[in-house]
């Protein structure tokens, strides 16, 4: 039996619903008379009807999707399936199995937490991941993969997302059309006003909004720490650390720390919708909603361009050196850990940024620059990479085996292309190569 709760429902109108359908699934309509049954009740007669209609030597299986806004109006009910199952250990309440569903992530997770009452209770917690971005390009049907890129920083790897637009752009030069079709198309379901709005409405600790969107634009724009959002929102620290948290647990902002320079840990946006949101479609609110989404995709080219692709190309570049160059560069066992860093030239007067790094303990596996830039990657790349090996080696680190890649969306010069391959430590990796299409 699978029932999806309903948000902004009343306690009653839920009972009422579930009692109509668990009179359906046990053949006996829907029409229910009076007051419904308690939750306790409901609960017990649904695991009870599942388990005498499942097929024999098979479990009976309850589904309660979107368990959060039920839990909205009853907030009993975690209690009230801790005692279903106690009970059913000692054979005094049906068997079964019962399966919470919800997109409140940090409610979910909540729920097997400290000393709430299903902690220890559950058999399997399941997060359900977005599809990374080779699946999310097989998904969508995309064969060229620059257009794979540009679609997977705009939506990510969800695969809700793909029955509710047009298709996918078939290649890179039709991307532009997409796009207004879809993101910018203020009547559509995946306008991302519209959608990010009901992404923050599904975490009920989410009621302010309008700070939120504060902060989610605040990061997006390049501050990633409280203080750096506080400023750049006009409150003081403090008060944003607890927004910051929800956001975090919510699965919106995630955490990073430098892996070469012990900072404090830098704040971005993890959603790619949310993302574009913030930096292309907010802020053209008005405009969008007259009709003008390809004048104000135009005017946003350079804001995707450097706000949006070249930071998601980035996370791909991070995210091929932990999923694929294991197997794909013979390294069985992987880079240990992967993230980006900086080291500091103290006889130069810099410090140098890098975009992929991978280290395990004091060895440095991997650096790497990401770059989506139109000019391709050439000599003075490599050159920079090799100095910044030089430093981290006068620092300590060990690089004997350090493997020096470099991604572009353009390509790279031939002189790279040559010395690269006369280097056993030099990777180059384009986008088919980053999509494992060559």
């Amino acid at each position: 039996m699978y029932i999806a709760c309903v948000q902004d429902e009343g306690d009653r109108a839920a009972r009422r619903r579930f009692a109509s359908a668990l009179a359906r699934h046990a053949g006996l309509g829907e029409t229910v008379r009076g007051e419904p049954e308690s939750w306790e009740r409901l609960l017990r007669a649904a695991l009870d009807t599942v388990t005498r209609l499942a097929p024999p030597g098979l479990p009976g299986v309850l589904v309660i999707d979107e368990f959060p806004y039920v839990m909205s109006n009853a907030p009993q009910l975690p209690s009230l399936i801790q005692h279903l199952y106690d009970d059913s250990q000692r054979g005094q309440a049906p068997g079964g199995r019962l399966i919470l569903c919800g997109s409140a992530l940090s409610v979910m997770h909540t729920l097997l937490s400290g000393t709430k009452p299903l902690r220890g209770r559950a058999m399997m917690d399941m997060r359900l991941n977005a599809l990374d971005y080779r699946e999310a390009a097989r998904l969508w049907g995309l064969d060229d993969p620059e257009a794979a890129l540009r679609v997977h920083a705009c939506v990510g790897g969800i695969p809700g997302y793909r029955p509710l637009m047009t298709g996918g752009p078939v290649s890179a030069d039709h991307f532009d059309t997409w796009v207004t079709d879809n993101l910018l198309a203020v009547d559509v379901s995946v306008f991302t006003r519209t959608e990010v709005d009901y992404l923050l409405r599904e975490d009920p600790r989410i009621t302010a909004r309008a700070l939120y969107y504060d902060i989610l634009s605040a990061v997006a724009q390049g501050a990633h720490t409280p203080a750096k959002i506080g400023a750049a929102i006009g409150r003081d620290s403090n008060a944003v650390r607890y927004p910051i948290g929800v956001l975090e647990s919510a699965g919106y902002l995630t955490r990073a720390q430098d892996l070469i320079r012990s900072r404090k840990p830098t704040l971005s946006v993890c959603d790619p919708i949310i993302r574009f949101d913030r930096l292309i479609t907010a802020p053209h609110l008005g405009q969008l909603e007259l009709g003008r989404a390809e004048q104000v995709w135009r005017a946003a080219a350079p804001t995707f361009r450097s706000n949006i692709l070249g930071p998601h190309l980035e996370e791909l570049a991070r995210d091929w050196v932990h999923r694929f160059a294991p197997d794909e560069l013979g390294r069985p066992l992987g880079f240990g850990t992967v993230g980006f860093g900086s080291v500091q030239d103290n006889a130069g007067r810099a410090k140098h940024d890098i975009d992929v790094i991978a280290t395990e303990n004091t060895r440095v596996h991997l650096i790497g620059e990401a770059k989506a830039t139109l000019a391709r990657r050439g000599l003075p790349d490599l050159e920079r990479l090799d100095g910044i090996r030089d430093l981290l080696s006068r620092e300590g680190h060990d690089t004997t085996d350090l493997i020096i890649a470099l991604f572009s969306v353009t390509g790279f010069t031939p002189d790279l292309a040559r010395t690269a391959a006369s280097r056993a430590d030099v990777v180059l990796v384009d986008l088919p190569r980053l999509y494992g299409i060559a």
